[in-house]
């Protein structure tokens, strides 16, 4: 919150989906955030596709969301090379985490998008442009606020609600809000993006952007964490339409469970919200996880380390990795005998049983990895920067299954519709109905969404954390939220969470 705003955008593979010049850097040199800029839309734009960016926060760098919210689930350990190998990836798994390991970037790059959004907020009244294309950039900047003050308020729960830039005189006297108050305000900033959002996008030009769809769906989300059950089913019932059935903004669920995660698969009918990663940056050591970086880093992360095939293998073929988020064991006794399995288990220890290949075991090895999220050779990038910080997989913050489940969950796992609801989910991947019922709900939210970093905040969520955390450490009262990272403290008017101190 407290640093210096860096515009680095991918503004045509982020919001163009074009080839050419896919990399702009906009250097902040004083004239950007001054009078003189936002003066017309083609600026304003720009602008706007720096707001974007901060969605590489869910896979990009090795501080994302995806792998450190794995990490701190039942179903994955943090992993690594060692139990250093990232200290806090290590500390969210084993439920140790302080200010001083909790990693800055949490904080800072949500902050960084509010920022941004709240300037360009600030300064689209004055800019030169049509009106309707004005309506619809202050839109997509207060879902994309509203995204990331959602993502702040469930992980540290006690955060400033900055709706103006900041101020080199005032920077240091913000306090933190009432959550209610965050809730409040998220609510009010997708409501009212929803009225300018368009109903479905041209994916040509326009891959990637926030439609009313995914804004819908945003809030349904929202109001469910804010125990609103009845508000979020009317929202999710409009983003989702029949159970199985195309809705009204052209959701339908794909009928190939394993094509969710083909690399080149992106934008399909079940992807309500996803963000994007491209190799034409060219990501290099000296840069990534700064936000110039636009790589999928989740996929190195996730991979067996040292992997190898002999001769005449049937194995994949995929590059090595540095093996983060490895199954537990409970997890794969779980999923063992769903037919998710193949596409969610990377299960070297038949490979390597079979003779057909091998690997260096790394820290709390199980033997099973997170397979959504391997690479293939086929993405492996060949040009420019480092080859494991530019794959091209885009990851989802929100999908069509998830939409279903949720709106199952705050219809209270009763009912035909819920019922429906549950049915098609399972049915897309050739299982039986079971009875609907919370119970149900959540084994198969588990199975269905493994690995997508949304575990833990269901279990906090259903108030069920300490009770299946308890063997990684979890504390009741204190790990339901993360410690606010120590550098945002000095010097300013910020508490620490509760038993952080």
């Amino acid at each position: 919150m407290k640093n210096s705003i860096i515009i680095t955008t991918v503004l045509a593979t982020l919001l163009l989906g074009s080839c050419g010049k896919d990399f702009i850097e906009l250097e902040p040199k004083g004239q950007f955030l001054s009078q003189n800029y936002y003066a017309n839309e083609e600026q304003a734009y720009a602008a706007l596709a720096g707001v974007y960016d901060v969605l590489r926060k869910n896979a990009g760098g090795f501080d994302n969301m995806l792998t450190f919210m794995n990490a701190g689930s039942d179903d994955n350990y943090a992993g690594g090379g060692g139990a250093t190998d990232g200290l806090g990836i290590q500390g969210v798994s084993t439920h140790t985490l302080n200010q001083n390991i909790m990693p800055g970037s949490f904080w800072s790059d949500h902050y960084q998008g509010i920022f941004r959004a709240n300037t360009l907020l600030a300064r689209l009244p004055g800019a030169a442009m049509d009106e309707t294309v004005r309506k619809r950039l202050v839109a997509e900047a207060k879902a994309l606020r509203a995204t990331y003050y959602f993502n702040l308020v469930r992980m540290f729960r006690n955060i400033p609600l900055l709706l103006e830039p900041l101020t080199a005189t005032n920077m240091y006297d913000v306090t933190q809000a009432d959550p209610t108050a965050v809730y409040t305000q998220i609510e009010t900033d997708l409501l009212e993006a929803i009225t300018d959002l368009p109903a479905s996008l041209t994916l040509a030009t326009e891959a990637g952007r926030f439609s009313k769809g995914a804004a819908k769906a945003m809030l349904g989300k929202v109001y469910l964490y804010n125990n609103k059950k009845t508000e979020a089913a009317a929202q999710f019932q409009e983003v989702n339409g029949t159970p199985g059935q195309t809705s009204q903004f052209g959701y339908k669920l794909l009928d190939n469970f394993a094509d969710l995660w083909v690399f080149t698969n992106k934008f399909h009918s079940e992807s309500v919200l996803e963000a994007m990663h491209t190799n034409q940056s060219n990501a290099d050591w000296g840069f990534w996880g700064t936000g110039a970086d636009e790589g999928n880093s989740v996929n190195i992360m996730v991979g067996p380390r040292s992997y190898s095939r002999p001769a005449g293998s049937t194995a994949p073929d995929i590059p090595s990795g540095w093996s983060f988020n490895v199954w537990t064991q409970d997890f794969y006794d779980a999923i063992k005998d769903d037919p998710r399995l193949e596409a969610t288990v990377f299960d070297m220890n038949a490979l390597k049983a079979a003779g057909q290949a091998d690997y260096l075991e790394g820290y709390q090895n199980t033997g099973y990895f997170l397979k959504k999220y391997i690479p293939t050779r086929a993405d492996v990038h060949t040009g420019a920067g480092a080859m494991e910080l530019n794959f091209q997989q885009n990851d989802y913050i929100i999908r069509l299954a998830d939409t279903y489940l949720m709106e199952a969950e705050a219809l209270g796992g009763t009912g035909e519709r819920a019922q429906a609801l549950l049915d098609a989910v399972r049915a897309r991947v050739g299982l039986p109905s079971v009875p609907v019922s919370l119970n149900a709900i959540k084994e198969e939210r588990r199975l269905e969404l493994a690995g997508e970093g949304h575990r833990f905040f269901d279990l906090v969520r259903w108030g069920d954390a300490a009770a299946k955390l308890a063997g990684k450490g979890f504390t009741q009262g204190k790990n339901e939220i993360f410690p606010i990272p120590a550098r945002e403290l000095q010097g300013t008017q910020l508490v620490q969470n509760p038993n952080y101190d």
